[in-house]
């Protein structure tokens, strides 16, 4: 499975970014697909991630009702629409993909096989 991530870029307090994930190669119906960030000095940290065989989302508390993410079906393509962004937003975002994850265990890095590029993502007040 490859990954390929984009739309990063900077903007201003208040305004939108949607980052996008295209994947190619096998990908499987078990899969789960998910955003990761890592701010300047602080490891890598869970924002969100869609279970394909349930069709369940699921979200860290900082960016509960500003971001979303959803999957184009036949682009085979995860995106984040992040809104009303803040500065503590501001960091390289991962796309991730790993397969057979349980509630417990998909927030975490080390569960997920394939990684994107990273996008950057520059927040200023």
């Amino acid at each position: 499975v490859q990954l390929q991530a984009s739309g990063g870029g900077l903007v201003q307090a208040g305004d939108s970014l949607r980052l996008s994930c295209a994947a190619s190669g096998h990908t499987f119906v078990d899969a789960t697909m998910a955003w990761f960030r890592q701010a300047a000095g602080k490891e890598r940290e869970f924002v969100a991630a869609l279970r394909r065989s349930f069709g369940s989302t699921h979200y860290t508390d900082s960016v509960k009702g500003r971001f979303t993410i959803s999957r184009d079906n036949v682009k085979n393509t995860v995106h984040l629409q992040m809104n009303n962004l803040k500065p503590e937003d501001t960091a390289v975002y991962y796309c991730a993909y790993g397969r057979r994850l349980i509630l417990s265990t998909l927030r975490s890095p080390n569960m997920y096989d394939y990684w994107g590029q990273g996008t950057q993502v520059t927040v200023s007040s």
